[in-house]
């Protein structure tokens, strides 16, 4: 079905009723040619007449194998379609005074949030007075960043919306890839990790 549906896009040979045609490609002098003409070009080199712009003035043509040129036109539909892969974003949630057992718990799924391939929208999430933590917060979403420097680069440093302030994190394509290879921060990640983590001393 899917190869008829693609057949139906292109006229061919006979189908092809206007009066002239641009000719392109290899085995041919490129320019505008009765469309009988071209017919014959097509017939004397056992190929076909295929048109490949219909729009154009006048209609742009190419004198190939048909079968090959559906196969190679399936193919591109095919690359094009796994480039155009959806792209996951996965969440996830901190309170301006996160404690660590929760932050590991969370930093873990983040990393294999990555190591899949998935963006991680983190944010720190103020409940009323709390917002007076954003400072916290923001250092808290920089500590994130840089412990999942190996695996995921920041594409937005944090920024305040509302009552969140998030961070965008992409995958390193290498990542999963790479294994004791140390990852090359990008400068912009370095930037970030200038600001120092909260420390609590506690005096004996």
């Amino acid at each position: 079905m899917k190869n008829d549906s693609l057949k139906e896009q292109y006229r061919i040979n006979e189908r092809i009723r206007v009066r002239e045609v641009r000719l392109v490609g290899d085995n041919v002098e490129q320019g505008v040619y009765p469309t009988s003409q071209a017919l014959k070009m097509a017939e004397d080199q056992g190929l076909d007449l295929v048109e490949i712009s219909p729009n154009a003035a006048p209609p742009v043509c190419r004198i190939t194998d048909y079968q090959k040129f559906l196969y190679q036109q399936k193919k591109r539909q095919k690359e094009q379609k796994a480039k155009s892969v959806k792209v996951i974003v996965k969440e996830i949630r901190f309170g301006p005074q996160t404690d660590d057992h929760d932050y590991n718990f969370k930093l873990k799924h983040a990393k294999g949030f990555l190591e899949e391939g998935a963006k991680v929208k983190a944010y720190v999430f103020f409940k009323g007075r709390s917002i007076l933590f954003k400072e916290q917060g923001e250092v808290l979403l920089l500590r994130f960043a840089n412990d999942l420097e190996e695996y995921g680069k920041v594409e937005q440093l944090p920024v305040l919306e509302g009552k969140r302030m998030i961070i965008m994190l992409t995958p390193k394509k290498a990542a999963a890839a790479a294994a004791p290879k140390p990852a090359v921060s990008k400068p912009v990640v370095k930037k970030v990790i200038v600001t120092p983590k909260p420390k609590t001393e506690e005096s004996e």
